[in-house]
């Protein structure tokens, strides 16, 4: 009789793992509860651990497509699911998201299914603006077009697969459009600051996902498209355009609030190392002094500077070697791995 496999992948991952996910479902509903409490007091701390228990629900969601929490892929996937309903990303389904982020890896490129750029760079003046002075105001309209893509794409997609979705789209639609309802009327501040912590989470992760690499982006609607030959993607490629942005090299246990998700060249290197190891890896990889290693801090000008730029310009800038090497370090936006299908 063969040996069952244990519920985690690693040994070692019982307690980061069972703590990790019990304070992204934990937050979430205590964060929910806070909401609706009477006092202001307790409403917008409410609404800050939200929105981090959904950045750390969104970063789990990573690492269950990675399959390095449970040992089996089935466990991953059910996972998976429930954490995209905490994050807003349940309108995907989770196997395509696994799977174009997959793409991501082994393409060494940013493999998206809509180019945002190009989108919004065909509609009437008028719209664009409207997009471009939401933009400057800080509100992230192109992943919002995004995720509304996902919502559409079985409904003007001509693929078999995609609209075969249909059915289990209007589902979502209609039970989170109750499950919505219902929080307006126990407490319309509480919808109001719900929808502000999702907010939070997508800036937070356009904000980590804009410097983690310089790769060329690519639309390839469905799974078998094929991204230019015109440069070799190799692992030196992918080494030289990918970056850590942690969020403190000071502080490191700070980078726990991100899941550790910025030390991208590790993870890029070794993408079935679990989240927990990434610190070490990185540092038994790159020591100290690693030129891709970009503390957040000094990106967080060029964040500011270039939050029009990088809406309609391909071009994500250049890091330099100096001390203000991220000054024309634009990033890029729309690669969310939530709204990858």
């Amino acid at each position: 009789m063969s040996k069952s496999k244990p519920l985690f992948r690693y040994a070692d991952g019982l307690l980061p793992n069972s703590l990790a996910m019990a304070y992204g479902l934990g937050g979430y509903i205590l964060g929910l509860a806070l909401l609706l409490q009477p006092s202001w007091w307790l409403k917008l701390p409410g609404m800050l651990l939200l929105a981090h228990a959904m950045i750390i629900g969104a970063y789990l969601i990573h690492e269950f497509a990675h399959g390095t929490i449970f040992s089996k892929p089935v466990h991953n996937s059910r996972a998976g699911e429930l954490f995209s309903w905490l994050t807003g990303g349940c309108y995907a389904d989770f196997q395509d998201l696994r799977r174009k982020h997959m793409r991501h890896h082994v393409d060494r490129a940013d493999v998206i299914t809509f180019d945002s750029k190009v989108f919004i760079n065909a509609l009437p003046g008028w719209v664009r603006k409207l997009i471009l002075a939401l933009e400057w105001a800080y509100v992230p309209a192109v992943e919002l077009i995004m995720h509304f893509y996902v919502v559409l794409m079985p409904f003007i997609s001509q693929s078999e697969k995609h609209r075969a979705r249909r059915g289990k789209v209007l589902a979502i639609i209609l039970t989170r459009s109750v499950l919505f309802a219902l929080l307006g009327w126990l407490s319309p501040s509480a919808l109001v600051l719900y929808c502000a912590a999702w907010l939070i989470m997508i800036t937070v992760l356009r904000f980590a996902d804009a410097y983690q690499h310089t790769y060329d982006a690519v639309a390839v609607l469905e799974d078998d498209g094929k991204i230019p030959a015109d440069k070799l993607r190799d692992r030196t490629y992918e080494q030289l355009n990918t970056f850590s942005n942690v969020v403190s090299l000071r502080w490191p246990a700070l980078n726990l609030l991100l899941l550790n998700f910025s030390f991208h060249n590790a993870h890029h290197e070794k993408p079935v190392a679990p989240w927990y190891r990434l610190p070490k890896l990185h540092q038994e990889l790159y020591g100290d002094g690693y030129r891709q290693v970009v503390p957040m801090a000094e990106l967080l000008s060029s964040f500011h500077r270039h939050r029009l730029r990088r809406v309609v310009n391909d071009d994500y800038g250049e890091f330099v070697d100096g001390p203000r090497r991220a000054e024309n370090f634009y990033g890029a936006v729309g690669v969310s791995f939530l709204t990858a299908v």
